[in-house]
């Protein structure tokens, strides 16, 4: 079996015990939303963040798509170390309507249970680490989710509750009902709006936190074209991040990073996590990839330090963060 290295520091996500390497592994991009899929780079990439002191790793019910694609690909990948590491996933999706793919709900009790039985069995396991509702559904009281999830971690099922773009009303009627032990939800130099009221609300009621997306969706990597050039099963073809305008404006941040990068030594996506890590001792982001050479450079972004000086020029570059929203209206989460 592969060596698991412990150099990566950890960090205590919650109170409730989990604790995970300080940067965990993002799979959706392995099967969707950025191309065709590639599982055979998306199992590479999963065990080679293993060897590096990886231990938590991230997939949905969506990411297949409803058909198991990506928690069965995680499954496979981690099946000789399932033990050592923390699986997180996530429901709360209506896959039925393909043409409502993203934007219908359902966080039912009796959905939330079957959709949980389906990955325990796409992912080979017996328990799920932390099960996260993957958005808010308006349609249903959130302390019903809160308590159902609790009655699954009662059953052995699940370890660990926790959320995914919620607001502050909701995470705080959802941890009156059952401890939330972590939150997940966009952050990065590009998208900072968490900071205001949502990340003051999981630091007093000691949550912790797994930025999404801490790469911009691949922009913070500077490897960019306009939206024009993605094919249409890209999100970027359609990310207002990538739209005339936006992203000239972007790219000339990117610039602006890039050299403040070089003039320490690392790459502008090592600055990017290392900023994110920066912010907090209770952050642990989850950047995807699909190349192990991307990963192992994304990893050593935990040894980064960034003095004082830095942290203002990043602010200084990006004040308030990027141009563009983050998703098209109709996706766009309420807080």
């Amino acid at each position: 079996m592969t060596q698991h290295d412990k150099n990566l520091p950890h960090r205590r996500l919650g109170t409730q015990g989990l604790e995970v390497g300080a940067l965990g592994l993002g799979t959706m991009g392995m099967t969707m939303a950025y191309g065709a899929g590639d599982e055979r780079g998306g199992i590479a990439t999963i065990r080679r963040a293993y060897e590096l002191g990886v231990t938590l790793f991230d997939t949905a019910e969506l990411y297949g798509m409803g058909t198991g694609s990506n928690e069965q690909l995680l499954g496979r990948a981690v099946k000789g170390f399932r033990d050592e590491v923390t699986i997180a996933t996530k429901f709360g999706f209506d896959l039925s309507d393909p043409s409502k793919v993203g934007a219908a709900l359902d966080s039912r009790p009796e959905h939330i249970r079957e959709v949980t039985e389906n990955s325990l069995r796409h992912l080979g396991t017996d328990h799920v680490d932390v099960l996260y509702q993957h958005r808010v559904d308006p349609d249903v009281p959130i302390e019903d989710v809160a308590g159902t999830v609790g009655e699954l971690i009662a059953e052995g099922k699940v370890r660990y509750f926790g959320l995914s773009e919620a607001g502050p009303d909701i995470v705080r009627r959802a941890h009156a009902v059952h401890p939330v032990s972590v939150l997940q939800t966009e952050y990065s130099v590009f998208e900072r709006a968490v900071e205001a009221d949502v990340l003051p609300v999981v630091r007093e009621l000691g949550i912790g936190f797994v930025p999404y997306s801490p790469l911009g969706r691949g922009f913070l990597t500077g490897a960019v074209k306009p939206a024009a050039e993605y094919p249409a099963d890209d999100m970027r073809s359609f990310d207002e991040r990538w739209q005339p305008g936006n992203y000239e404006q972007n790219l000339a941040a990117i610039r602006e990073l890039t050299s403040l990068a070089e003039s320490k030594g690392v790459a502008v996506t090592q600055l990017a996590l290392a900023w994110l890590l920066a912010q907090g001792e209770d952050i642990v982001p989850i950047p995807g990839t699909r190349s192990p050479r991307r990963l192992e450079e994304n990893v050593a972004a935990a040894h980064v330090h960034l003095d004082a000086q830095d942290l203002a020029r990043v602010e200084e570059i990006l004040p308030h963060g990027a141009a563009g929203a983050r998703y098209p209206a109709r996706m766009m989460p309420t807080w």
